[in-house]
């Protein structure tokens, strides 16, 4: 598949100014056409994406990591911990707060399998992640385990 002129356009900061999208048409898509299509495996397809959208976009650290996100209009990514073996991310963005106030089920199940490609490649180890979205404080952590032996 042909990268599209907008993805490299914007990765390789080409245009002047940020765009901003349609938090109504990026929701459309994500809580109610992916879901339709993908139907009782959303979540895990949405992982399996995710994984595949970070193979394709391999980002060095965490700093571009952050960065990526604010970019794909993800929300705002903090490291919130990290030991020898696992990272905790925290996630804030608009769409979280208007995805809680809705009352249904939600899924970051993209975002953490885009997260445990991407520290995957970066420690070369096999990762793992895990969303605990945090509706009170309309917020979604993300931690990333991984085993040192579990070498790639």
């Amino acid at each position: 598949m042909k990268e599209s002129t907008a993805v490299n356009q914007h990765l390789n900061h080409e245009e002047p100014e940020p765009r901003t999208i349609s938090m109504f048409g990026y929701e459309i898509i994500r809580e109610y056409l992916l879901p339709e299509i993908l139907g009782k495996d959303t979540p895990e397809i949405l992982y399996w994406a995710g994984k595949r959208l970070a193979r394709k976009f391999p980002l060095p650290d965490h700093e571009t990591l952050v960065e990526f996100f604010t970019n794909a209009s993800w929300g705002q990514l903090e490291i919130i911990k990290e030991t020898k073996n696992e990272i905790e991310f925290e996630l804030v963005s608009p769409l979280i707060v208007s995805r809680v106030k809705s009352k249904a089920e939600h899924f970051y199940q993209l975002e953490a399998g885009f997260l445990a490609q991407q520290i995957e490649l970066q420690k070369e180890v096999i990762a793992e992640a895990f969303e605990h979205p945090v509706k009170k404080a309309n917020k979604v952590q993300f931690t990333v385990k991984w085993d040192r032996k579990d070498v790639i």
